[in-house]
C-alpha cells in the first residue's frame, strides 16, 4: 500500500469520527503563583548567564541576579499575605494544584529569607587564601575535572570559579517552595525532585576535599533515588485506592464522603490495603527528607562531606519544605487515619529524638556533631506534628522558622575557623576558641545554647512551643522523652561551649578567617532572630497561629 493511500485512510478516518470537543485552557493564577514563577524565571535567567556572559563577570552577575529575584520573591509572599491570602482569602491555585494558604505562605517565606542567606555564604570569597592571584571560593574551580588531575590544577591557575551553583541553588529553592504548598500527589512529586537534583550536585562541588564531597553526593543520591521511589510507588498505591491524586479526593474517599464514584474505580476504590501502604510509602519517602531516624543514615556523611555552605542552607530550607509538606499530607489529607498514622509517629519521634541526642555524643567532627543535632531536631518538631490541632501547627511553623536561621548561622560560622587544610572541623581543633577570638566563638555558643533550648533563645521558645501544643494533644509522655532528650543533648552543646573557652589554645591551632560583608550579614542575622525569637516571640507565635490553618 502506497503512503498516500495510507494517509488518506487516516485522514478519512479523522473525519467521518465525531468532531472533538473543545479543549479548556487551564486557569493559571500567576500573581498567587509569583514567588514560585520569579524564582524559576531567575534560575533560566542564571543558566542563560552561565552561557553567554564572560567567565569573568559571571559571578557578580549571579549573586545579583540572586538576591534580586529572592527578595522579590519574598516581597510577593509578604504582598500576598498582606492581602489576606494567608486566612480569608485562602484557596486551591493553579486548577487544584498548588494551596495558596497560610501555611504555605509562611513556610515560604521562611524559605525565601534561608535561601538569601544561602546566597551569602555561596558568594563568600574571602576566607581561603588567593590562589594565582586569584579570589577563590567555597566550591571546586571546575566541577567536571577529577580531583588532583591536571585539568583542575589548570583550572585553579587560570582562576576558575563554579558560578553555576546559584542557578542551581534558585532551582533547588523553587522546588521548596512548591513542596509544601502541592495539594496534589504528582505536583508534591514533581518538586520532590526539582529540589532533590540540584541538591546532590550542590554537595558533589568541595574545593578542599573533593573526594569526601563526591562520596557524600553519590551516597544522597543513591539514598535519595530509594526514598523518592517509595513515594512514588506510594503515590501509586494511592491513586490505586482513591481514583485521584488530588489531596482533596483522597481526603473524601477517606472520610466515606465522596458521592460520585466511577464504575471502572468501584472495585479498588476504598481498599484500606491500598490506602495504608501507600500512606506508609509516602511518609515514608517525606521522613527521609526530613531526616527521622531509621531514614537519617545519609544525614551526617552528607552534612559532613558537603560544602559548609551548602550544608547550611540544605540543613535549614530542605527541614522547613519537608516538615511543610508532610503536615499538609497529615492534616488535609489523612486525618480520618488519625489512629492509624499517630502511633508509628510517635515511635519515629521517640527513637528520633533519643537517637539524635544519644549518638551526638560520641562525634568528634563538628559538622557530624550539628547533623546528629539536626536528627534529634527533627524529632522534636515530629512531637508537634503528632499533637495534630491547630496550635501543633503553629508551633511547628514557630519552631522551623527558628530553627533555620540558628541552623544557617551556626554552619557560616564553621567556615570561619581554618587551618592549612582549609575548614578545621575537628572538635581539638576548637580548644581554646574563645581566648583567640572571642567574639566568633562568642556568637557560636549564642547558636549553641539555642540548639539546647536554653531560655531566652529561639531554641527555648520553639521547643515550649512544641512541647506544650503535645501535651494538650495527649502526648504527655512523648513530651518527658522530649526533654530528656533535650537534658542529652545539652551535655554535648556545653561541652563544646566549655572547651572553646575553658581550655588552653595549642600554638599550632587554627586560624579564625575574617569574612566579607555577606558572611558576617548571614551571622549577624542569625544572632538577631535567635535573640528577638527568644527574648520577645509571642508576636511571632501569633504570626505562626494566624498562618496554622490549611485549606482544603
Amino acid at each position: 500500500m502506497s503512503a498516500s493511500a495510507v494517509h488518506s485512510l487516516w485522514t478519512t478516518a479523522a473525519t467521518a469520527a465525531e468532531p472533538i470537543s473543545k479543549i479548556d485552557a487551564p486557569k493559571i493564577e500567576y500573581g498567587q503563583l509569583s514567588p514560585t514563577l520569579i524564582v524559576l524565571g531567575a534560575a533560566v535567567l542564571g543558566v542563560l548567564v552561565e552561557a553567554f556572559l564572560p567567565r569573568k563577570s559571571r559571578y557578580y552577575a549571579q549573586v545579583f541576579i540572586a538576591v534580586v529575584a529572592l527578595a522579590a520573591s519574598f516581597s510577593a509572599v509578604v504582598a500576598l499575605a498582606a492581602g489576606g491570602y494567608g486566612t480569608t482569602k485562602a484557596h486551591i491555585a493553579a486548577m487544584g494544584a498548588i494551596a495558596v494558604d497560610g501555611p504555605a505562605l509562611f513556610l515560604q517565606g521562611t524559605i525565601l529569607l534561608a535561601g538569601i542567606l544561602g546566597v551569602f555564604t555561596f558568594a563568600e570569597r574571602r576566607l581561603d587564601p588567593q590562589a594565582h592571584g586569584n579570589r577563590v571560593d567555597a566550591f571546586a574551580a571546575q566541577a567536571a575535572s577529577v580531583p588532583g588531575s591536571d585539568s583542575e590544577k589548570a583550572a585553579v591557575k587560570a582562576g576558575f570559579t563554579t558560578t553555576e551553583v546559584f542557578p542551581l541553588l534558585l532551582f533547588a529553592i523553587s522546588g521548596m517552595l512548591v513542596f509544601p504548598a502541592a495539594n496534589d500527589l504528582l505536583t508534591l512529586f514533581v518538586a520532590l525532585e526539582v529540589f532533590s537534583l540540584p541538591l546532590y550536585l550542590l554537595c558533589a562541588v568541595a574545593r578542599r576535599k573533593r573526594l569526601m564531597s563526591q562520596e557524600a553526593a553519590v551516597k544522597y543520591f543513591l539514598l535519595g533515588a530509594f526514598a523518592s521511589a517509595f513515594t512514588l510507588f506510594g503515590i501509586a498505591l494511592l491513586y490505586g485506592y482513591a481514583g485521584s491524586v488530588s489531596y482533596a479526593t483522597i481526603a473524601h474517599v477517606v472520610d466515606g464522603t465522596i458521592t460520585n464514584v466511577d464504575p471502572a474505580l468501584a472495585g479498588t476504590m476504598g481498599n484500606d490495603v491500598l490506602l495504608l501502604m501507600g500512606m506508609a510509602l509516602v511518609v515514608m519517602g517525606l521522613l527521609f527528607k526530613v531526616g527521622a531516624v531509621p531514614f537519617h543514615m545519609w544525614t551526617p556523611d552528607v552534612y559532613q562531606g558537603a560544602p559548609t555552605p551548602v550544608t547550611g542552607f540544605m540543613a535549614a530550607a530542605t527541614k522547613v519544605a519537608a516538615f511543610g509538606a508532610l503536615l499538609r499530607l497529615l492534616y488535609v489529607v489523612l486525618p480520618g487515619m488519625r489512629w492509624d498514622w499517630r502511633p508509628v509517629m510517635w515511635a519515629v519521634a521517640i527513637v528520633t529524638m533519643l537517637g539524635g541526642a544519644i549518638v551526638a555524643i560520641t562525634q568528634t567532627d563538628i559538622k557530624r556533631l550539628l547533623a546528629y543535632s539536626s536528627i534529634a531536631h527533627a524529632g522534636f518538631i515530629l512531637a508537634g506534628v503528632i499533637a495534630t490541632s491547630p496550635d501543633g501547627v503553629s508551633s511547628v511553623l514557630f519552631y522551623l522558622a527558628a530553627y533555620s536561621f540558628v541552623t544557617i548561622g551556626a554552619f557560616a560560622v564553621v567556615t570561619l575557623v581554618r587551618d592549612a587544610g582549609g575548614e578545621a572541623t575537628h572538635l581539638s581543633k576548637w580548644a581554646g576558641l574563645g581566648r583567640r577570638s572571642p567574639l566568633v566563638a562568642a556568637v557560636f555558643a549564642v547558636f549553641l545554647l539555642a540548639f539546647a533550648g536554653i531560655p531566652l533563645t529561639s531554641g527555648f521558645a520553639g521547643k515550649f512551643a512544641v512541647f506544650k501544643a503535645a501535651a494538650e494533644g495527649g502526648a504527655g509522655t512523648l513530651v518527658v522523652i522530649g526533654v530528656i532528650s533535650s537534658a542529652i543533648a545539652a551535655f554535648f552543646y556545653i561541652r563544646v561551649i566549655v572547651l572553646m573557652f575553658f581550655s588552653e589554645p595549642k600554638p599550632e591551632g587554627p586560624t579564625v578567617a575574617v569574612p566579607s560583608p555577606l558572611t558576617m550579614t548571614a551571622i549577624a542575622f542569625g544572632v538577631a532572630v535567635t535573640v528577638v525569637l527568644g527574648v520577645a516571640p509571642q508576636y511571632f507565635l501569633n504570626l505562626a497561629g494566624q498562618a496554622g490553618v490549611f485549606v482544603r
